[in-house]
């Protein structure tokens, strides 16, 4: 059994990561409301990006556009938005574990990691051919617009046949989900059945010069939409899961707290009464 003195050594040390722990769930809780009024803020122009593109598809016959046709698939790329920090549960590993169902060859497919975790993790896995990290937490507009161009001049060079967005879909506080979605080519499906175009699509709309001209302005900031959308809602969810990991983490340690009192109370007693017991014993030796 430990001594008194190794208990309260550990008592004091379960306190301190209480501390930190409690601190962490604090820091967590506060940029989490500013995360998710930043992500209400970009989903408008997102919709409204998604609009123009289902119009066109929707109101027209098939077109022939570089974006959206099909190609043999030799070599995929996968952008894979994972925090840089642990200590948020399993956020970062169910995401990196969807992505790597995308990846057929480790040879031939590419990565773009955003994230510290993401790109450690794909490192010995797949070909990490970019990576983004120190932006999860707070990603921006610009970020965004990078990963677009790279992932976009990997599929119009043929570096790529096909493009996947690996994130993590907000639904509460309390709940997130991995998400695998294809960004290159779009597939016209997608918006075939989009309800929001439904009263618009029969509408008469001239595109100048042309409909294909037009996609081939409002896909890449449709896209680019899509990956920064992406990265705010990650980031959400990271710190969701960081303030439920350290919300449990606190809880756990309070209890351990607990049970170390206990022990060290029991030990303490124990002590007291084996003092007792010497000292009745001693003076029944001398009376």
């Amino acid at each position: 059994m430990a001594s008194m003195r190794d208990i309260k050594r550990r008592i004091k040390s379960v306190n301190s990561t209480q501390q930190i722990t409690n601190a962490m769930y604090l820091v967590a809780s506060s940029k989490l409301t500013k995360a998710k009024s930043r992500l209400e803020d970009t989903r408008p122009f997102f919709n409204e990006t998604r609009k123009v593109i289902a119009n066109i598809v929707n109101g027209s016959g098939n077109i022939s556009h570089p974006y959206l046709d099909k190609r043999e698939v030799k070599s995929t790329g996968v952008i894979v938005i994972t925090g840089d920090r642990g200590l948020c549960g399993g956020y970062n590993t169910n995401v990196n574990k969807l992505a790597m169902t995308a990846i057929k060859n480790k040879e031939t497919d590419k990565v773009i990691a955003i994230g510290g975790k993401s790109k450690e993790y794909f490192k010995s896995r797949a070909n990490v051919v970019h990576s983004f990290t120190n932006i999860s937490e707070n990603p921006s507009y610009e970020d965004a617009l990078q990963v677009g161009r790279l992932a976009l001049d990997m599929f119009t060079s043929g570096q790529v046949d096909e493009v996947y967005l690996a994130y993590t879909e907000f639904i509460s506080t309390l709940a997130s989900e991995p998400k695998l979605i294809k960004l290159f080519p779009l597939d016209v499906d997608d918006f075939k059945n989009d309800e929001q175009t439904e009263s618009t699509a029969k509408a008469l709309t001239i595109y100048e010069p042309s409909e294909e001209s037009v996609l081939e302005y409002v896909i890449p900031k449709y896209v680019n939409t899509v990956i920064f959308g992406a990265m705010v809602e990650s980031t959400v969810c990271e710190l969701g899961a960081r303030m439920t990991a350290m919300d449990s983490a606190t809880e756990n340690a309070a209890e351990m707290i607990d049970s170390l009192n206990l022990i060290y109370n029991r030990a303490r007693q124990s002590a007291i009464t084996q003092e007792i017991t010497e000292i009745v014993s001693g003076s029944g030796i001398y009376s």
